[in-house]
């Protein structure tokens, strides 16, 4: 290895300014063994360059040549594999990996050894050295080593070192003093040595003379430590004296940590003893109020109201660990427990007779009313005659319950108390109010309906002035719905359904003298052509509206009086609703917490609202049924007020989700727009029914059939009414089944037809549809429009040819044998050979109709179209102008025929365009 060593030197390094410090054989690893060196060298020349080279042996001779060069800065890691085995593979790491195998495992540790070297002298420990044995990873060279990988060159060039310029400007000035020292450098060495031997001979006399000064020197130290020694003996005896102090020092200092000890539980005591007498100590005054305070004055109600929130401070105060077991907390918590029982029985019972005495109030103010129809009440203390029902007979209006909210809601903050502290009395209380409001409205609700409905049949009878023709009937209507009703409001809810549903009954009956039960597209043509048709659905428009209008208000105010006085805004832990369970009332007409076995039954509920919503149903539970009622009647008197209930019922709705769509008003309302949009479903398909069963006379003309003008009136009153209406895509999907109802019973109708022409029925009609739509201007029913205009000039069309047959029938068959026979092969030209169509049979046939004789037959189809035609469509110059035209357009025909198949006959028609245009306005003008 050193003959290689010397030669890679000497023929591949020394040529480049390099020396080789470092060299291994290897091979590359995994593949088949070529063997090469990797050589660790440095430049001669400064900066110093540390480089890598692979090294190979030249396939052509025994010379070397270098193949690859790393610098040594690009090497990241040196990865030896195993540092406790000897193993001969290592990897560098340069811009890639290569592994390598040496030829031995001594040889790879040199070379490791020698790379870690340079890395520290050179590179600063920049390359890192993994699975390394630290043996070889020495922190640095010894100096006097020179057998190392590195050589002895390599120390030696390490320990020269330049001249400072000190250094050189001493040099100078003495070379300058032995001007000879370049040319005699003996001489100069011996005056060098001679001023070298004068020097030494100076140091040692000078250590001679100080001699002296060392002995003195340590003569003084030996006296400080004497000094030293005494010192320490003195400060022995002083600890031993202070020893005794020490201990009663510490006494004094434990007796004081024990004082203070002492004040500190003596501050903490107070300290708690003030928290307890702060937290839960309840005034005189407040004691005072919880039992006696007076709850019908606002001062006693705001006095009980400040005790209650003391007194739910107290008692919710966080007592530390301990305090329980004190007798005087104990008794405190005791006392405070009576006191909360005490105020909650006081407070349920006083609550409890407000809420009887409220209603009694208002129900003995209602059955105190001596006549249905009287204008005005008894005077009462403390009400509002202004809200009673019988005042607004009239007007229509429910009455306002704001007086007693504003009343109940001074106790909002005692309801709340109650609800933190006693849950099962607050639960009582909420279904006492909840079952007395709900008897209260009931009575109300249906009082208010009935007069509803009996307004709403009015709308049947005084409209129509119907009192006078049938006097006894409406009589006898009138005065047994007073009676009913005047009876329902001196008896029980059972009576009142009775009296509703006699009224019901008596209203139909009433309606149906009027018209048949209910309206249709058949008979509505006659309906809605009188304005007090118009004038009655109106009046039931407005009616409805001041019905769902009085409704709404009442149950906002009722829902939001209940959300604000059961303090229901906030969410709280699952509670019972409180109608879920049946109430029983004791001696003392306090509500009994005790639940019936039903109340396993019970639904939890996560949420106020749900809470919320369950006492609105059950206050309001008779709104949905007698909406539904009123609904029914209203259905009931004419089918066609759907619509305006539809209409309002969606406003309605949509007002209601706006405020709230969780709110009692809205689920009701929606429930109920159900069954609007259910009959108003029914009405579209009972109309259609209708159409469908229509019977039309043999024995006289069709015209436009009643159905066809009945659409027309409904379409008129739709856009009246649903005009910027949030259910326009109801009305559109009705337009689309009505029309196509039309349609098809136009052309049923049209083929069943034995007195008027199929043509005649189709034309009229689609041309009375067609102009209803282009004037209502319906988006969803442009496709339609368009194809009654099509149908329309298509069956006009179509009658014009066949009514023209009749006054040119023998020359129309003439003719039309002509273009027979053309279309069978024969030639125009050789047409007039034929035996039945020659020049004398065209001149026989156009004899038989000269001028009088094509007019008298025009005149006859003037009248006979007239017959066909109705007046009501104002068809007959229309249709008469289209014959006209589609005539001269047969004259023209019949000459283009005679000049190709007769040429140069000479024949021509009996009158000219000009006679046809005189006859057909002499004809118009005589009729």
């Amino acid at each position: 290895m050193t003959a290689i060593k010397h030669a890679l030197q000497r023929d591949i390094f020394t040529p480049n300014d390099e020396r080789l410090l470092g060299i291994v054989n290897v091979c590359k690893a995994g593949k088949k063994k070529k063997n090469c060196f990797l050589c660790a060298t440095v430049t001669t020349e400064r900066p110093v360059q540390v480089k890598v080279v692979k090294v190979k042996k030249s396939d052509k001779g025994d010379f070397y040549k270098r193949q690859l060069t790393w610098e040594l800065r690009d090497l990241t890691e040196v990865d030896a594999k195993d540092a406790s085995k000897e193993n001969p593979e290592f990897d560098l790491h340069f811009e890639k990996v290569y592994r390598w195998v040496a030829s031995s495992a001594a040889e790879k540790n040199s070379f490791i050894s020698c790379i870690w070297k340079l890395n520290q002298r050179y590179l600063r420990k920049k390359v890192e050295f993994v699975n390394v044995s630290s043996q070889l990873l020495e922190e640095s060279v010894p100096s006097g080593e020179s057998q190392n990988v590195a050589g002895g060159d390599e120390d030696a060039l390490d320990d020269y070192q330049e001249l400072s310029a000190r250094e050189e400007q001493d040099i100078e000035s003495m070379m300058e003093m032995c001007n000879y020292a370049i040319s005699n450098a003996e001489a100069f060495t011996e005056q060098l040595s001679r001023e070298l031997q004068v020097l030494d001979g100076a140091n040692i006399q000078s250590i001679m003379a100080s001699e002296k000064q060392v002995n003195i020197l340590m003569k003084l130290l030996d006296e400080a430590l004497g000094e030293v020694d005494t010192i320490e003996g003195k400060l022995s005896s002083y600890e031993e004296m202070l020893q005794s102090v020490k201990e009663q020092m510490d006494q004094i200092s434990q007796s004081n940590r024990l004082i203070q000890i002492s004040n500190t539980n003596n501050g903490k005591l107070l300290d708690e003893i003030q928290f307890l007498v702060h937290n839960m100590d309840l005034s005189k005054g407040h004691i005072r109020a919880l039992q006696d305070g007076d709850l019908s004055s606002p001062k006693g109600i705001e006095a009980c109201i400040n005790a209650a929130e003391a007194l739910l401070q107290c008692m919710n105060v966080a007592l530390l660990p301990g305090h329980d077991k004190l007798m005087a907390v104990k008794q405190q918590q005791h006392l405070f427990t009576e006191l909360r029982d005490t105020f909650a029985r006081r407070l349920t019972n006083h609550l409890n007779n407000v809420f009887v005495h409220q209603f009694n109030h208002f129900s003995h103010f209602k059955m105190t009313i001596p006549h249905f129809y009287r204008s005005s009440c008894l005077s009462l203390p403390g009400y509002d005659q202004s809200s009673t029902l019988s005042q607004h007979t009239v007007e229509l209006t429910l009455p306002k319950h704001s007086p007693l909210h504003r009343d109940l809601l001074r106790y909002a903050k005692l309801m709340e108390w109650l609800k933190n502290t006693q849950r099962e009395k607050y639960e009582g209380l909420s279904r006492t109010y909840v079952d007395y409001m709900s008897r209260l409205y009931e009575r109300e609700i249906k009082d208010f309906f009935e007069i509803a409905k009996i307004k709403m049949a009015g709308t049947s009878k005084e409209a129509k002035g119907k009192f006078a023709t049938l006097p006894r009937k409406e009589s006898a209507l009138k005065q047994e719905t007073e009676i009913h009703l005047h009876s329902g409001l001196h008896g029980s809810s059972g009576k009142l359904t009775g009296s509703t549903s006699s009224l019901n009954k008596l209203t139909v009956q009433g309606a149906n003298s009027r018209r048949s039960q209910s309206s249709s597209l058949l008979d509505m043509g006659n309906m809605s052509a009188s304005d007090l048709d118009v004038a009655d659905r109106t009046k039931f428009d407005k009616i409805f509206e001041q019905v769902l209008s009085e409704l709404e208000p009442l149950c906002l105010a009722e829902q939001d009086f209940v959300t604000k006085f059961f303090k229901l805004q906030q969410q709280h832990p699952t509670i019972s609703p409180p109608l879920a369970q049946p109430e029983a009332e004791e001696s003392d007409g306090s509500t009994s917490s005790k639940m019936p076995p039903q109340a396993e039954h019970r639904h939890s509920l996560s949420s106020d609202k749900d809470v919320v919503r369950l006492m609105m149903n059950k206050i309001f539970q008779s709104i949905e049924t007698e909406l539904n009622s009123l609904i029914a009647l209203g259905d009931k008197i004419d089918s066609f007020h759907s619509l305006y209930m539809l209409v309002k019922m969606s406003h309605h709705v949509w007002t209601a989700e706006n405020v709230d769509p969780a709110s009692y008003l809205s689920t009701t309302l929606g429930n109920v727009l159900v069954t609007v949009k259910r009959n108003f479903d029914k009405c579209i398909s009972g109309q259609i029914r209708q159409m469908e069963e229509v019977k039309i006379s043999k024995k006289s003309k069709v015209g436009i059939l009643p159905f066809v003008t009945g659409f027309e009136e409904f379409a008129e009153l739709a856009e009246t009414i649903f005009r910027n209406a949030e259910r326009r895509g109801d009305l559109d999907k009705a337009y689309v089944k009505l029309i196509r109802a039309v349609f098809m019973n136009v052309e049923k109708v049209a083929n069943e037809s034995q007195k008027t022409p199929r043509d005649v029925v189709m034309m009229e009609n689609f041309h009375h549809i067609f102009s209803t739509l282009s004037r209502l201007k319906i988006s969803c029913l442009d496709a339609e429009r368009r194809d009654a205009k099509y149908k329309y000039t298509d069956h006009l069309q179509s009658y014009v040819i066949n009514s023209l047959g009749q006054p040119l029938e023998k020359l129309n068959h003439f003719f039309e044998g002509v273009e027979a026979r053309v279309a069978q092969g024969v030639r125009e030209e050789e047409v007039s050979y034929q035996l039945a169509f020659n020049k004398q049979e065209l001149r026989k046939v156009i004899k038989e109709y000269p001028g009088k004789e094509v007019k008298k037959g025009l005149d006859n189809l003037y009248k006979k179209v007239d017959k066909h035609l109705c007046e009501e469509e104002s068809l007959l110059q229309v249709v008469w102008h289209s014959t006209q035209d589609e005539f001269i357009r047969q004259y023209k025909h019949f000459e283009d025929l005679i000049g190709r198949c007769y040429p140069g006959s000479g024949i021509t028609m009996e009158f000219t365009i000009q006679d046809m245009l005189e006859y057909f306005s002499s004809i118009a003008q005589s009729h």
